[in-house]
């Protein structure tokens, strides 16, 4: 038997309050949202997060979190609109099923997204730089 949360609910299992669906995507509000409108957008094929999802997947997803974004705005009447995506525990990924987070913001709503800076040592950037390259 699955336990994922989010195949449950697209299985139909535990109810949910759906904005959006097609063939490979369901959106629904978020149950603990950060504000009015929180909304996760998944692909309808389990994947655990952004490593061994399918590119064709995602550029899709990508084009519905777009679609949303705007009529998330629109129907909220907010300020701003954060995309989030969490992978791996360190991150905050709690629920091992793709998900991206539409969040929309509004002036003066306390959401506080980075913490603080800090500056790359000298050289420290060049690097940085080298390794990402070279993993690629």
């Amino acid at each position: 038997m699955n336990t994922c949360l989010f195949c449950k609910i697209i299985a139909g299992e535990i109810p949910t309050q759906k904005v959006y669906e097609d063939e490979h995507t369901l959106a629904f509000l978020d149950i603990h949202p950060v504000n009015i409108g929180h909304t996760l957008v998944i692909p309808k094929v389990h994947h655990t997060n952004l490593y061994d999802t399918p590119d064709e997947t995602l550029a899709h997803i990508m084009t519905v979190v777009k679609k949303l974004s705007i009529a998330i705005k629109s129907a909220m009447n907010a300020d701003g609109i954060n995309i989030e995506m969490n992978n791996d525990p360190v991150a905050g990924q709690i629920i091992f099923h793709t998900h991206l987070h539409i969040v929309p913001r509004f002036e003066g709503d306390g959401f506080k997204h980075w913490h603080g800076a800090r500056d790359y040592h000298e050289g420290e950037s060049t690097e940085v730089a080298q390794k990402i390259s070279a993993a690629l």
